[in-house]
């Protein structure tokens, strides 16, 4: 064989040796190349496709044509929720679609492999045990027969899985398919986020469309609505034209009249109706109807527009509420015949002139399709009030001229403001400078003296307090004025005189200090003064006495001359004040002390006024629980008849003694029952043990006939109380007529005017009624004539100075000739001694009560209550 022969085939040895070589890498290519297609087909998915559902599928499909994805699934790890969502899951033995299942269900599996470890899973049935032990995986029911599944990733972080499995031993996995399904899903996870991304600014832009176009709707309605009250704004003008053109022909205008009615609501068919000057007859100066020409002036009756008249009212009249009218006999039965015929719609509203109904404008449509509705009803409510107006000034000739010449004299007005425009906006600016500081002025000054309020004196207060802080040589004062009498003259000449008097006070007050002082009104009758930088304390008491002086002069009010006076309260600034609240406290603590001292004169403050507070209000305090408990010493001192020695009735008393401050007086005892707030509650509680006490007695050897109770002038201020009075006697069996109450003459002097209903009432209810203190008060013999007293107690000072003093013994008698003809009897109280008895004896007083005619009876309720 020749060389050029040997080498040939050597030549073409080698060439079968590479055939092979040649076709794997032809292979090779092939599959790089159909690598890269997908790669570009997936990122084509993330610009083309729109809904994540059809990424999924053509990622199925992509991923199909490297291998066998009959069974393919696509699940994400939800951490929030700790559930796995199967985005997409295809199978051939499993129909029923998987979307969510918990992730504790899941981990122990191959699919939770996947998401725990991140790594990638190749499983063989014929690797099965081996495979569950090295991988730890729980094989649980029939396994599939191969097994490709990856990680899905965003940057590290492991966010799902995707899974490709067959049931067919036929099929095989090569591990070139789990490379390409390894790479495919490096690339996945972005086009998803992509297609997300761009699914959820879609929805986002659809929702915003949405909206938009919601509000565009709105807007179109709110146009509408403006076009109608456009139109309407410009159907009154017209008419107002209308009835503005004196010149015009009256049928001209009325023609007018319809056509402007027309364009707001449906109106054919209009007639005026006006009643003639008699109020008999309807005439018709406007009548426009498809079916009638004209109609003739006519008598009242029972038509359409006759309901109107006597309605007062816009009636909105369709077949059926003709015929509920026709059966209530409101409209004859033959007009509501022709209108069911017809099957018209009719809309009637009154023309009201001056509040009068002078007639009627109607409008009204033929066929079953045309009706009116209550909008329509309340839109000629609303035009025919312009249309009367409108035609009484058309017929009112000179109104109308005046009215000419009113609009001529508008229109230059106008022109002329047009040219003053911007002198006039100036003038605006400075008008709203002004408002804004009277504004400022109102918010810190009292309205009616124009004096600074609370806030402002707070505020200056409080400089005054931080100044003495820091500079403690600097000496401030506050003086806390309360007036006397305010109510009194406030009751007695009403609340125009009090507020006459709080400005003439607020004018002397301010003429008794220095101009850099603060007057301030606090409300009511209190007023205050902050006396800054004086120089020594005798300064102050000056000015205080100047203002006590000032106000005692005579008031003139009304043309009465009227008293008053002024309790002053002072308090100096000293460094340890922190608040302006701690100084108006001490101040008006100060004050206290001075009315309680007898009014019309000033006090220094001084702590020990806070302690003598302190143990008032403990005081008080002691009272509720001795109230509630029940810790009272109780007392009965009889009424006696002096001719016999026998008793009228024993009044009850009740006295306090406290383990610490002793006992308490009668006046600091009803003084703190008041303070308290408990003057009605110890009433009813003494009233309830009188009535006990009356029970307790009634069936033993000496039975208690009546008992006396002291009661508040404030249980005679409401009819509610003196009604709980009358059933706290009755829910215990007592009879009214077994009681005595006994009402201080003191009390009535303050109240007077508004008890006689009260009093009279308890009469009625056969309650005996006394005034006790007789001749203590200002106007005593008026309650003698004004009040049904059963008694009269003649006050304890005067039966005191018998029988020395002869005046008091004719004062006496002169109470008892009054008694005789006004029907009441004479008490004298306070009977301490043989001389004073005698001297009642000697003018023939039937009743005395004191000490020599018997002792009071102390009494343990305790044990009676047992």
């Amino acid at each position: 064989m020749s060389q050029e022969s040997t080498q040939y085939e050597l030549t073409e040895e080698e060439l079968r040796e590479l055939i092979p070589q040649l076709q794997q890498l032809t292979e090779k290519y092939k599959r790089s190349e159909r690598v890269q297609k997908a790669l570009f087909d997936i990122s084509e998915l993330a610009s083309s496709v729109s809904h994540l559902n059809r990424l999924y599928s053509a990622i199925h499909e992509i991923i199909a044509d490297f291998m066998n994805a009959d069974n393919f699934f696509v699940a994400f790890y939800e951490q929030e929720s700790n559930v796995v969502d199967f985005a997409y899951f295809v199978d051939e033995f499993d129909e029923q679609t998987v979307r969510q299942l918990p992730a504790e269900s899941l981990m122990g599996g191959m699919t939770g492999y996947i998401l725990k470890t991140g790594e990638h899973l190749f499983y063989k049935r014929s690797d099965e045990a081996f495979f569950a032990r090295e991988h730890g995986i729980e094989l649980v029911g029939s396994q599939p027969f191969e097994l490709l599944g990856v990680p899905l990733k965003r940057g590290s972080q492991v966010i799902g899985a995707m899974v490709v499995q067959t049931y067919d031993e036929g099929v095989h996995y090569s591990q070139e398919d789990l490379e390409v399904l390894l790479f495919v899903s490096q690339h996945i996870v972005t086009t998803v986020d992509r297609v997300k991304n761009r699914e959820l600014t879609e929805r986002t832009i659809r929702e915003r469309t949405r909206q938009l176009r919601k509000i565009n709707d709105e807007l179109q309605e709110e146009i509408l609505e403006r076009q109608k009250v456009e139109s309407l704004q410009q159907a009154l003008f017209e008419i107002s034209e209308l009835a503005a053109n004196l010149e015009g022909d009256m049928n001209v205008f009325y023609s007018s009249l319809h056509e402007i009615l027309a364009r707001l609501i449906s109106a054919p068919n209009c007639y005026i109706a006006i009643l003639d000057k008699e109020n008999e007859l309807l005439e018709f100066p406007y009548f426009s109807d498809v079916m009638q020409e004209k109609v003739d002036s006519r008598a009242l009756g029972l038509g359409l527009t006759e309901l109107v008249l006597r309605t007062g009212q816009a009636e909105l009249l369709n077949p059926p509420r003709v015929l509920q009218l026709a059966e209530a006999g409101e409209i004859d039965v033959t007009v509501a015949q022709q209108m069911l015929n017809s099957a018209n719609s009719w809309l009637g509203s009154p023309l009201i002139v001056d509040g009068e109904i002078a007639g009627v404008i109607a409008v009204q449509t033929y066929g079953k399709h045309a009706k009116y509705t209550s909008r329509d009803q309340e839109l000629l409510r609303f035009v025919s009030h312009h249309i009367a107006v409108a035609m009484e000034r058309k017929r009112n000739t000179e109104s109308m001229q005046r009215y000419n010449i009113e609009l001529e004299a508008r229109v230059k007005e106008r022109t002329v403001e047009l040219d003053r425009a911007n002198t006039f906006l100036k003038q605006q600016i400075e008008e709203r400078k002004e408002i804004e500081l009277k504004l400022i002025h109102d918010a810190h000054h009292d309205s009616l003296t124009d004096l600074p309020n609370r806030a402002m004196f707070t505020s200056r207060l409080e400089l005054a307090i931080a100044s003495k802080q820091r500079y403690t040589e600097n000496m401030f004062a506050v003086l806390f004025i309360d007036l006397d009498r305010f109510k009194v003259i406030n009751d007695t000449l009403g609340h125009h005189a009090g507020d006459e008097f709080l400005v003439e006070v607020a004018r002397r007050i301010s003429l008794c200090i220095r101009g850099h002082d603060l007057l301030a009104r606090l409300g009511g009758d209190e007023f205050v003064v902050l006396l800054d930088n004086f120089e020594d304390v005798a300064d102050v008491e000056e000015v205080a006495s100047r203002i006590i002086a000032s106000i005692s002069e005579p008031f003139l009010l009304d043309g009465r001359e009227m008293y008053s006076g002024a309790s002053i309260g002072i308090a100096h600034l000293e460094s340890y004040y922190r608040s302006a609240d701690e100084v108006l406290r001490d101040a008006d603590a100060a004050m206290y002390q001075a009315k309680t001292l007898g009014r019309g004169r000033f006090v220094m403050f001084d702590t020990s006024m806070r302690d003598r507070l302190i143990e008032e209000l403990e005081l008080e305090n002691e009272f509720r629980r001795a109230l509630r408990e029940e810790e009272f010493d109780y007392f009965l001192q009889p009424v006696i008849t002096l001719n016999d020695s026998s008793a009228l009735y024993k009044e009850m008393y009740i006295r306090w003694s406290h383990p610490s401050y002793g006992k308490i007086g009668r006046e600091q005892f009803r003084q703190v029952a008041e303070h308290s707030g408990l003057t009605l509650d110890l009433d009813l509680f003494q009233l309830s043990k009188a009535c006990g006490l009356i029970t307790h007695y009634a069936n033993t050897d000496e039975p208690i006939n009546k008992i006396a109770v002291n009661v508040s002038i404030n249980h005679l201020l409401q009819s509610s109380m003196v009604n709980q009075m009358i059933d706290v006697i009755e829910s215990s069996g007592v009879k009214p007529s077994q009681l005595v109450f006994e009402f201080d003459e003191n009390d009535l002097n303050r109240r007077s005017q508004f008890i006689l209903p009260a009093i009279k009432k308890l009469k009625r209810a056969g309650v005996t009624l006394v005034l006790d203190n007789f001749g203590s008060g200002l106007a005593s013999l008026s309650y003698l004539f004004a009040y049904p007293f059963d008694f009269i107690k003649i006050d304890h000072r005067f039966v005191k100075s018998l029988p020395r003093s002869q005046r008091n013994l004719k004062l006496i008698q002169s109470v008892m000739l009054i008694s005789e003809h006004l029907r009441f009897q004479v008490i004298a109280e306070g009977v301490d001694s043989t001389a004073q008895l005698d001297a009642l004896n000697e003018i023939e007083c039937l009743y005395g009560q004191g000490k020599i005619l018997q002792q009071a009876t102390v009494l343990d309720m305790a044990k009676l209550a047992s």
